[in-house]
């Protein structure tokens, strides 16, 4: 008799595992190579009612793409999966190696790879959207905030189509360096609160010296405030950028829910749909996420279309 419990149980273990197997097709693909190593990301396809879509989903939390994000995103893509949506996550290069801006070409790399493609992978190049969290939000919004310039004299085909997106959902972005939690009144870089939250190095701005043949830190203020206004997205809003939403913690103590309202302003100053979620009583992330990801999954089916 226990025997037979056991098999069944085994039986209906291999049935859901299964199931949930044969929900999505997944594919490791090489988007581009720097300094000798490979950039990745992860197609999940939809088996049933692939609408065509694509949200590329930005694994990245303080400026580091682990191998960790991949996990929690093979397993809880589900709530995009189930709407239709070809998903990409996309791993870009980290700190302490690499800065805020050179994760920017590389997820700019990353979206041009997805439309070059997109025949192949059976979406529309016109209807990309874009979604991460926290550093993974910041990321997203310099995509959507970014001037539209294309390498036409490149080698490399991928470069010559656009890195635009057509929507955009993230989860409490950093958005403005300069103004963190209000006016920077004293017109630097916290240096202090960086090493504080183990993220200095990917502010650890760095500049070719031709004397020595290295990447040499930027220490010139003037010049690390004039990059750090550079990858803050507040400042590139402009009319054309698609629409945004974001839903960000009245708790957050990491990222202040400051840097949400005010980028929010700025795209409804600028006349671009946009709307903003404050999560009550959410910190820097929170349990069940992803039932809140259902108002990304509509805002994305209303700018998708």
């Amino acid at each position: 008799m226990r025997y037979r419990m056991l098999v069944a149980l085994l039986l209906l273990s291999f049935s859901l595992f299964a199931n949930d197997s044969t929900s999505f097709s997944k594919k490791e693909i090489i988007y581009g190579r720097k300094d000798g190593m490979a950039l990745t990301m992860m197609m999940l396809t939809p088996t049933a009612k692939a609408n065509g879509k694509a949200i590329i989903s930005v694994l990245n939390g303080n400026w580091i793409s682990s191998p960790g994000m991949m996990d929690a995103f093979l397993t809880k893509s589900d709530v995009f999966l189930d709407a239709g949506y070809t998903m990409f996550g996309v791993m870009v290069s980290s700190q302490p190696q690499y800065t805020i801006p050179d994760e920017i070409n590389d997820l700019k790399r990353a979206v041009r790879f997805v439309r070059y493609n997109a025949k192949e992978y059976g979406i529309d190049a016109s209807h990309i959207g874009i979604t991460g969290s926290s550093a993974g939000g910041h990321l997203s919004l310099m995509i959507a905030t970014a001037d539209d310039e294309k390498d036409i004299k490149s080698n490399d085909p991928v470069d010559k189509v656009s890195a635009r997106v057509q929507a955009v959902a993230v989860f409490y972005p950093p958005t403005d360096f300069l103004n963190y939690g209000g006016p920077n009144t004293s017109g630097k870089i916290n240096q202090a609160a960086l090493v504080f939250a183990k993220i200095a190095a990917a502010f650890d701005f760095k500049e070719w010296n031709d004397t020595t043949g290295t990447f040499v830190s930027i220490t010139d203020t003037k010049k690390r405030l004039e990059i750090a206004k550079k990858i803050s997205p507040i400042n590139w809003v402009t009319p054309d950028d698609p629409p945004v939403m974001i839903i960000h913690g009245d708790r957050d103590f990491l990222v202040p829910k400051q840097q949400s309202e005010s980028i929010i302003e700025k795209f409804k100053a600028a006349h671009v749909p946009s709307k903003l979620i404050i999560k009550q009583g959410g910190g820097h992330g929170w349990m069940y996420k992803e039932t809140d990801e259902k108002n990304f999954v509509e805002w994305f089916d209303k700018y998708l279309r």
